[in-house]
């Protein structure tokens, strides 16, 4: 995908309790980068009202190509909302994709429930 006439690139995220039908606020989202077999943390931020993050992840320099990956605390968020038994079904979900243009705006949304997942690459 090609950036718009010098946009500064971002990495943006945001989650959806599709279950309830509502953004899902207070989730902890963790942030790598892959290098190889290597995993470097680079920030922790949770999710607001909206379910979005206050900040970008990545933006201006911080932007670079590569890979990466974003660890969803789903486990946390559907304990604090009530959503889990004795035996929860999801905990942790990974999201690991790739940045090719750091001009680019990439968002990776997460829509969850207690018993699945999805996300897309969305705008």
């Amino acid at each position: 995908m090609q950036s718009q006439g010098g946009t500064a690139g971002r990495l943006t995220t945001h989650v959806l309790d599709t279950a309830n039908g509502k953004p899902a606020n207070n989730l902890r989202i963790d942030l790598y980068r892959i290098e190889g077999d290597r995993m470097e943390h680079l920030s922790t931020t949770r999710t607001n009202d909206d379910g979005r993050c206050d900040e970008p992840l990545l933006k201006e320099a911080a932007m670079e190509t590569g890979t990466y990956e974003l660890h969803f605390h789903a486990g946390e968020y559907l304990d604090a909302a009530g959503d889990r038994g004795a035996h929860p079904f999801l905990d942790l979900i990974p999201i690991r994709f790739g940045i090719a243009d750091r001009a680019a705006h990439y968002h990776v949304p997460l829509l969850l429930s207690p018993y699945g997942y999805s996300t897309y690459r969305g705008s």
